[in-house]
C-alpha cells in the first residue's frame, strides 16, 4: 500500500529580513532582525509535515548548486527524516534564494528572489520509483522548464503529472501569483491530471477571469464560482482556494465546503511568510489519512495559523506542540 508524500520543485534559502516599514525608493528602513531559513513550496511542505510529526515517510526531489546554500537544504532536509535520495546539484547555476523583507508591524512581506537552480529543474529529474501515496509538485509558474509548453500546447509539468498519475501516484500543486500569460498559456493543460489543486484567490481570477475581489473585498461566491470552473477545466478531485478570512474546497461533482481561518490576535502575528504551504501541509496530511475534506481543511487552518507565530516559513509550526489544539484556544472566525 503506497504510503508517503513525494515533494518536488522549488528548494530555496530565504534570507529573511525583518523591517521598521517599508522604504520608498531611495529611502532607508532598519533592519531589525535577520534570519536564514526554508523556502519554496516543497521544502516549506516537508519541513512543516516534519514538524507535525507527520506519521508517513517523506521524500524530496530538486535541484540545488554546488555551494553552500545547496549543502544546507540537503542536511536541513536530512535533519528532518526527509529521504533526499532524489534531490540533486548543478554547476550550472547556484541554489536557488529569496530576500524576504517583512515588516515588523503588519507581517506583510516583499519577495526579491533569485531562481537559481531551479529554473533548470525539469522532468528528468523526477523519479516515479518510491511508493509514496501523494506527488506533489510546486511551483507552478516559478519553474522555468516545468512551465514550457510544446507544440501540442502542454507544459512539461502537465507530462509529470500525467507520468506520475499512471504511475499509481495521487497527485497535488500549488502556484505563485505572478502577472503574465502563465495562468492561460502553461497552466491549463496540467490541470487534468491533477487530483488536488491549491490556489489563493487572485490566482483563481487569473485562472477563469472570474473577479474575486472588489475594492479590497472578497467576493465569495464569485470564488465558489471559479472553482466550480477550475473543476470543469479539468482537475480531478479537490480545488481548493485560500484566501486571508478561511478556505474553500470544491469536489469533482461541484460541492462546496467552506472553513473559516483561526481568529489569532493581530499581535502574535510574527509573519505570513510560508502560511499557505503550511496550510496544504495540513490539508494534505488529512486527505493522506483518509480525512474528511472538512476535517483536512480544519487540519490546513491549523497548520497556517500555527505558521504565523514565527517570521520565517515553518519555525512557527516548530515551537506549537499541537497545532489542532489551537482552535480550541482561538476558534475558528465566524
Amino acid at each position: 500500500m503506497r504510503k508517503g508524500i513525494y515533494a518536488a520543485g522549488n528548494f530555496i534559502i530565504d534570507e529573511i529580513k525583518v523591517i521598521d516599514e517599508f522604504p520608498r525608493e531611495e529611502s532607508l528602513a532598519n533592519i531589525l532582525e535577520i534570519k536564514t531559513n526554508n523556502g519554496g513550496a516543497p521544502y516549506n511542505l516537508l519541513k512543516d509535515l516534519s514538524y507535525l510529526h507527520a506519521p508517513f515517510p517523506l521524500y524530496a526531489a530538486g535541484l540545488v548548486g554546488n555551494d553552500e546554500k545547496g549543502r544546507f537544504i540537503i542536511e536541513d532536509l536530512q535533519s528532518c527524516g526527509v529521504n533526499t535520495e532524489s534531490m540533486q546539484h548543478s554547476s550550472e547555476a547556484p541554489t536557488s534564494f529569496t530576500d524576504v523583507v517583512t515588516v515588523a508591524s503588519t507581517g506583510k512581506r516583499t519577495f526579491f528572489h533569485n531562481r537559481g537552480a531551479n529554473a533548470l529543474f525539469g522532468p528528468e529529474h523526477i523519479s516515479y520509483e518510491n511508493q509514496a501515496k501523494i506527488f506533489f509538485l510546486a511551483y507552478l509558474l516559478l519553474l522555468d522548464r516545468m512551465d514550457e509548453t510544446d507544440e501540442y500546447g502542454r507544459s512539461a509539468a502537465s507530462y509529470v503529472f500525467e507520468n506520475a498519475q499512471n504511475t499509481g501516484f495521487i497527485t497535488a500543486t500549488d502556484m505563485v501569483s505572478v502577472s503574465g500569460d502563465g495562468f492561460r498559456k502553461s497552466v491549463p493543460s496540467a490541470l487534468p491530471y491533477i487530483n488536488y489543486l491549491f490556489v489563493n484567490e487572485y490566482e483563481a481570477s487569473c485562472l477563469t477571469g472570474i473577479e474575486t475581489m472588489k475594492n479590497d473585498r472578497f467576493l465569495m461566491k464569485n470564488a465558489e464560482e471559479a472553482a466550480c470552473r477550475i473543476i470543469d477545466m479539468g482537475v480531478n478531485d479537490y480545488v481548493i482556494v485560500h484566501f486571508p478570512h478561511g478556505a474553500i474546497a470544491c469536489d469533482a461533482s461541484e460541492n462546496i465546503t467552506f472553513q473559516p481561518s483561526l481568529d489569532i490576535p493581530p499581535e502574535l502575528i510574527k509573519g505570513a511568510a510560508g502560511a499557505g504551504d503550511a496550510f496544504a501541509a495540513g490539508v494534505l496530511w488529512g486527505l493522506h489519512e483518509n480525512m474528511s475534506v472538512s476535517h483536512s481543511l480544519q487540519a490546513g487552518m491549523c497548520a497556517a495559523a500555527a505558521s504565523l507565530f514565527d517570521e520565517s516559513c515553518s519555525d512557527g509550526l516548530k515551537n506549537v506542540t499541537d497545532p489542532i489544539a489551537l482552535a480550541d484556544e482561538y476558534g475558528f472566525r465566524s
